[in-house]
């Protein structure tokens, strides 16, 4: 996992990073040299992803806060920027959202989920901006879903909610550019997390068949034939982060191994 794309100095604050995505994000950040801040909702999970992470030394922290809460994503990012001394980089990677069909879901459901996939990434902008105006290489990068163009029935809220953080990107990159703030969105495909084997035992359950079988069917949609890596996002965040990037603002961009050129 070496990396030849040189992050040293970047102050990155990333969201929902002690598991799945977030913490691939984290771990490609850290290793190209990095200072990162990750998120969980409880002590115990981040001490256990810090300790899994402690190659990296005092670059990493860790800042528990439930984003379902409000004021909890500002009160991560003001702890971000007491422990990196600045921003550069604000990741926001929603926390994982209830599962379920649109019927099947009461409005508590649905107002938790607001809560997280936009809500919450409004708070965390909103708390972040003034120190990302200080920065010579500010940026921020939602991390969205395939779900935004497909919409997949077994995560109904997130189908609905997560094209919203599609929009705010397109919005916050015209009006924060002349700030320098650069604002960009990660679109990952099937990503092999707890979240979607989540979606394959609810599949798996309904169609009577394994959880193994629908992974295998999903990987077979791929053009890639794969499923993907969280450091697959990793990799691209990391680059969108990085000084190389500094002319690309406002793009919604797929990390799908192929298959989002069949839904969209």
């Amino acid at each position: 996992m070496e990396c030849e794309l040189s992050l040293r100095g970047l102050r990155a604050a990333v969201t929902a990073s002690t598991k799945g995505i977030g913490n691939g994000i984290a771990r490609i950040l850290l290793e190209c040299g990095a200072k990162v801040v990750i998120n969980g909702r409880t002590e115990e999970g981040v001490k256990e992803a810090l300790s899994k992470l402690s190659k990296y030394g005092d670059r990493v922290h860790g800042v528990a806060a439930d984003l379902s809460n409000e004021g909890e994503a500002e009160r991560f990012v003001k702890e971000s920027v007491d422990f990196l001394g600045g921003l550069d980089a604000l990741v926001y990677v929603p926390p994982p959202v209830p599962g379920g069909r649109f019927m099947a879901l009461g409005m508590r459901l649905w107002r938790l989920s607001y809560r997280l996939l936009i809500e919450a990434a409004i708070e965390a902008v909103s708390a972040a901006y003034s120190h990302l105006i200080d920065s010579d290489n500010a940026s921020i990068t939602f991390i969205t879903s395939i779900a935004a163009w497909e919409p997949l029935p077994e995560i109904a809220t997130s189908s609905v909610l997560r094209p919203g953080l599609h929009a705010m990107t397109i919005l916050l990159a015209r009006e924060l550019g002349p700030d320098g703030i650069r604002v960009n969105a990660v679109i990952p495909g099937y990503i092999e997390t707890d979240r979607l084997v989540s979606v394959a035992g609810m599949r798996a359950k309904e169609k009577g068949t394994s959880v193994d079988e629908e992974l295998r069917k999903m990987a077979m949609r791929v053009p890639l034939g794969r499923l993907g890596d969280p450091t697959d996002i990793g990799w691209l965040v990391a680059f969108l982060a990085s000084p190389r990037a500094t002319y690309i603002t406002g793009a919604l961009i797929p990390v799908s191994g192929g298959l989002h050129s069949s839904v969209h």
